[in-house]
């Protein structure tokens, strides 16, 4: 039985944390890119991807949009991940002998307030705990780096301030992807969500008329993404995350009606809504 889990990132990765939150029995496996992550599943290798699509403070995870549709795996859930941002340094070190600090762009983004707090020169880097790794190779009291806790307890680095995001209550929202399909048995006393990209026909009003049919039968629409069609500047393409199951007889309805202004659906999965929208 395959016990893996693949992300994109090093050992230390919020992404990491992710899988362990959600899958403390597996054992995570760090990949270059998310689609190295994407295809261990795809191969076999792998039970689940965990990817992150979404952050409530810095937005969309831009490139997850565009591997979306080429992808062959399906969206069998979701997991709510709170990002607690920690500013480290070398063994030994304090706040008053950082002048640098490095990390991910969009972590350098949501702790740009304090950054600036300290008088610290950014330096951008290609992940938080790849950052985390370079400053204990370079051992140099002068750099820092915004990287989780994990991190720091990884690569034995100092934890010179927790909390270091801007916005407390980041968080990450992430898609679990498998190669096989699982719908989970519709239960109308149960929350569920569906995944899907479509493409509007050509025609006036198409996007209005094709959303209607989730209006008029009472189903709330939780995200709608717009993204360019790949080769193309005038055809868009559109990801929504919906309310409800797909067996649901209020979601036939509204899939036909979309389905009839729409040249393409896709369906990408139905799974159960994570408590953390319950909290929320």
């Amino acid at each position: 039985m395959q016990t893996k889990i693949a992300y994109q990132g090093v050992a230390g990765a919020y992404s990491e944390q992710a899988c362990k939150s959600a899958f403390p029995n597996l054992n995570p496996v760090a990949c270059d890119t998310f689609l190295d992550a994407m295809s261990m599943v795809e191969d076999g290798e792998a039970i689940y991807a965990m990817i992150p699509l979404e952050n409530s403070t810095a937005g969309r995870v831009e490139e997850i949009y565009r591997l979306i549709p080429k992808m062959k795996l399906h969206v069998v859930g979701e997991h709510f991940e709170p990002v607690v941002h920690c500013l480290l340094g070398v063994k030994g070190s304090k706040l008053k002998d950082l002048k640098y600090v490095a990390s991910h762009p969009q972590a350098l983004a949501q702790c740009h307030n304090n950054i600036l707090k300290l008088g610290l020169t950014s330096i951008a880097k290609l992940d938080t705990a790849g950052s985390a790794k370079e400053i204990k190779e370079l051992n140099d009291k002068s750099f820092g780096a915004i990287a989780s806790k994990l991190a720091s307890q990884i690569y034995d680095l100092e934890l010179l301030k927790e909390h270091f995001e801007d916005i407390k209550g980041n968080t990450t929202r992430f898609f679990i992807l498998s190669k096989e399909k699982k719908i989970p048995e519709y239960d109308k006393n149960q929350n569920y969500i569906t995944s899907l990209i479509f493409q509007v026909r050509n025609i006036p009003a198409s996007l209005y008329k094709s959303l209607g049919g989730f209006a008029t039968n009472g189903i709330n629409l939780l995200k709608l993404e717009s993204y360019a069609v790949e080769g193309s500047l005038n055809a868009t393409q559109f990801h929504a995350d919906i309310e409800g199951h797909i067996d649901s007889p209020c979601m036939k309805r509204a899939l036909e009606e979309l389905e009839f202004f729409s040249t393409e659906v896709k369906i990408l999965g139905t799974y159960g809504s994570h408590r953390f929208r319950q909290r929320t």
